[in-house]
């Protein structure tokens, strides 16, 4: 929208009019059309109404322009991954959101990718391929085979850039660096996912000294969403890790989801063997905390013998387990 002011004929309106009351309507009229101007040209990606998503996986927020973007990929969870931050301004004034395999960046109401594959790229041991019917130059670098399928596939320089270098071998893979990533043969993968993006996103964040608090995980936007637990975490260890034959142990329980909270109301089931071979169970229920402590009395235990507990819990449909064990001493 544009607002064309004509001097020599609003002067003239003006004169014509000695309405003071018609005069400050015009005012106002003419501060409207300027705001209302201003509104138009204000860019789609710089509105932070466009909607969230909450991610469970990793505890965090994409938002406004941020999410637009990620649903704009063709590929985002193979491009992207999944948050690691909420959106913040970095210590250059940069506004960012880290993702495991790569960041976006707001700069004059655009969304674009960070050239994390420019700055992290360190020369490895250069391989060469001699098949040009499967290859394509692409600033002055080949994208060949199966990377070059995977750069089609995605947005290509779009979303990648250039590469800036060719095949190299680097971290007991083939790779190959573009602006904004690295992409990584991963033969033992199943057929179709064995290109893949390497995690910069995470690696970058700890390069750049970015501040640790930020990797913690947030509440979802929308209060009366809940972090849906999607793994279990169990860890269990003993109050003592050597006791008498005859004693009082303690076997502790914790349970935490996929971004390390605490999960309450884990329930499941602890098989201890003991030294002659006999079995007990205890039933596990873990508090607020995701931790459940089980009191376990030792009796008659053979002198250097070893006591395992095997662990099993469930929340929700999800399973974990884990061991641990403890010696008799005498």
């Amino acid at each position: 929208m544009f607002f064309v002011y004509n001097s020599n004929k609003f002067s003239g309106a003006i004169s014509y009019m000695n309405n003071k009351n018609m005069m400050k309507s015009i005012r106002v009229f003419l501060g409207l059309v300027i705001l209302f101007s201003l509104l138009a040209i204000t860019p789609v990606f710089a509105q932070q109404d466009a909607g969230f998503h909450f991610f469970s996986e990793t505890g965090h927020n994409v938002q406004g322009a941020f999410w637009q973007y990620y649903q704009g990929l063709a590929n985002p969870g193979e491009l992207l991954g999944f948050p690691i931050t909420e959106e913040f301004y970095t210590k250059e004034n940069v506004f960012v959101q880290y993702f495991q395999r790569g960041r976006l960046e707001l700069v004059g109401g655009i969304v674009k990718p960070t050239d994390l594959g420019s700055r992290s790229y360190t020369p490895g041991v250069k391989l060469s391929f001699k098949n040009s019917m499967a290859c394509e130059t692409h600033g002055g670098y080949a994208v060949c085979f199966a990377f070059l399928e995977f750069f089609k596939a995605n947005g290509g320089s779009a979303f990648l850039g250039n590469p800036i270098s060719s095949f190299e071998f680097q971290d007991n893979a083939i790779v190959q660096y573009f602006q904004n990533g690295r992409m990584e043969w991963r033969p033992s993968n199943p057929e179709g996912q064995r290109v893949v993006m390497t995690a910069l996103g995470s690696s970058y964040f700890y390069e750049a000294k970015e501040d640790m608090g930020l990797l913690d995980p947030v509440p979802s936007l929308n209060r009366a969403t809940k972090a849906e637990v999607l793994s279990l975490n169990v860890r269990a260890f003993p109050w003592k890790a050597v006791a008498y034959a005859t004693d009082e142990q303690l076997i502790f329980v914790v349970v935490q989801d996929q971004t390390m909270q605490p999960v309450q109301g884990a329930t499941g089931t602890a098989k201890v063997t003991w030294t002659n071979g006999s079995t007990d169970i205890l039933t596990i229920l873990t508090g607020d905390s995701g931790i459940s402590t089980l009191s376990l009395p030792v009796k008659d235990q053979s002198y250097g013998g070893l006591v395992t507990v095997d662990v099993n819990v469930t929340h929700g449909g999800v399973t974990g387990h884990t061991t641990t064990s403890f010696r008799i001493w005498y």
